[in-house]
């Protein structure tokens, strides 16, 4: 067995295309619907995303070319390593052999900029100038930001107003790369103005921001601004496979010939699809690999909701999709993993759970601030709170493996650092953060909104 604790590749060895799963997951698709009930054309989301990056949202091509002024940018981190975490496993006294690939080198931090750099490039190829989005946590609107300095355009970042308020650095970093960032809901869309009349203290949504970031982009009369997406769709999941890519031949450099366990956080899904699509397809194909999605136990998209057609936002400005969702008008408690506090999960991953290729896993906060103190006491690195969530459920594997005396390999995605999180660590340590359990009255009533919504077909 390999001495190695980092393994790296050179530039040379990254992967030159992205793998997209559409191609091979078993059984039909449910398509996005509009307001008719029909499926949504290619035509109709123009307005919203450039052509070119529609193509790839609607592609069924199993591999797509990874343009050379993308790999250019991406080259200013990537390739990641992949490193083993030999101090972890040996204060959990576990025989498995743990990896994680290390994400958080990116200049924001986290595994973002992948296809925020992708996506950049699409929209400047396609003429436009100024982007939208939204952005939870800040991981995604710094991204966006550090992606379009480097292309010259414009970017406007809705930020849900929870972590707007907990996580002021992350504005910091958007303005240092020319973005410019909002507390959302705001007064500057007819979607966030209607929000503030009903609830003036609302802490904000994922599902409001995009309302707010999509009225923002399409009501631009000049027609150069688009609006981006950071997770859920098929293309950003796409951007992302070149984790896992990176990951198997990282994996195969050290001679390691089989992974039992495959794990990421999900909130909209980007990172967890990006390292565990590539694997997944393993498993199409035969192999026996458990891959895991954690998400909060708050916000039990996975675990808990029903699967059923939609909407992204809650102005229902995006076509209805076939996911597992809490409903759009979902206000998640204000936990500290903002990036996981989405009402719903991308279809993809939504379809892939129903074929039971993917297995979903709810954990608790102060349990994975738990497993974050310990992973950054023995491995160095201060997680973000959305990581804490698949070290925590490598750290319940790893236990397993040692009740079991096995030794199994076990990998996972460090999707990003904590340094911009550290008022939540401080909570932590003073006792200040406590435990959410979704009701069962309240999620009946978030998810009361589908009644009337088609019905979409689980297999």
């Amino acid at each position: 067995m390999s001495k190695l604790t980092k393994i790296t590749l050179d530039e040379k060895e990254m992967p030159r295309q992205w793998y997209n799963i559409a191609a091979d997951l078993p059984g039909p698709m449910n398509p996005p619907l509009g307001p008719d009930g029909n499926p949504v054309s290619p035509e109709m989301l123009a307005p919203v995303f450039p052509m070119n990056l529609v193509e790839q949202e609607v592609s069924q091509e199993r591999w797509i070319d990874i343009p050379e002024k993308v790999l250019e940018m991406l080259y200013l981190w990537r390739p990641t390593p992949l490193v083993r975490a030999r101090n972890l496993e040996k204060i959990l006294g576990t025989p498995a052999r743990i990896y994680y690939k290390n994400e958080s080198v990116s200049p924001a931090g986290s595994h973002k900029p992948n296809t925020a750099v992708a996506q950049a490039y699409y929209n400047k190829e396609f003429g436009i100038k100024k982007i939208t989005t939204e952005t939870g946590a800040g991981q995604w609107g710094s991204a966006l930001s550090f992606a379009t300095s480097l292309l010259g355009l414009e970017c406007k970042v809705f930020m849900v107003r929870v972590s707007f308020d907990q996580k002021p650095f992350r504005k910091m970093m958007m303005r240092a790369w020319g973005g410019e960032c909002v507390a959302s809901p705001s007064n500057e869309t007819q979607a966030g103005r209607d929000i503030l009349e009903k609830y003036p203290d609302t802490p904000g949504s994922l599902g409001i921001a995009i309302s707010e970031a999509i009225e923002a982009a399409v009501t631009d009369k000049s027609g150069e601004t688009r609006y981006s997406l950071g997770s859920v769709l098929n293309h950003v999941l796409l951007h992302q496979t070149i984790i896992g890519l990176e990951t198997k031949k990282q994996l195969a450099k050290i001679n390691e010939k089989k992974v039992d366990v495959v794990i990421g956080c999900a909130g909209g899904g980007s990172n967890f699809a990006g390292l565990a699509f590539p694997f997944v397809n393993d498993k199409i194909n035969g192999s026996e690999i458990d891959v895991i999605a954690v998400e909060p136990a708050s916000c039990p998209t996975l675990t808990r909701a029903p699967f059923a057609y939609d909407h992204g936002d809650v102005a229902k400005m995006t076509p209805l999709m076939a996911m597992h969702t809490l409903g759009h008008s979902f206000i998640p408690p204000p936990i500290h993993a903002g990036g996981l506090r989405y009402h719903g999960i991308s279809p993809l991953i939504s379809h892939a759970v129903n074929h039971d290729l993917i297995r979903p896993e709810a954990i608790h906060q102060l349990e994975c601030y738990e497993a974050g103190v310990k992973f950054a006491r023995s491995e160095g690195i201060i997680p973000a709170p959305e990581t804490t969530h698949a070290i925590a459920s490598a750290i319940r594997e790893a236990n397993k493996a040692k009740e079991e005396g096995k030794e199994k390999v076990i990998v996972f995605n460090f999707s990003g650092h904590g340094l911009m999180d550290l008022v939540g660590y401080d909570k932590y340590f003073n006792g200040e953060l406590s435990d959410h359990s979704l009701p069962d009255e309240d999620l009946a009533k978030f998810t009361e909104i589908l009644k009337g919504h088609p019905e979409p077909i689980r297999k």
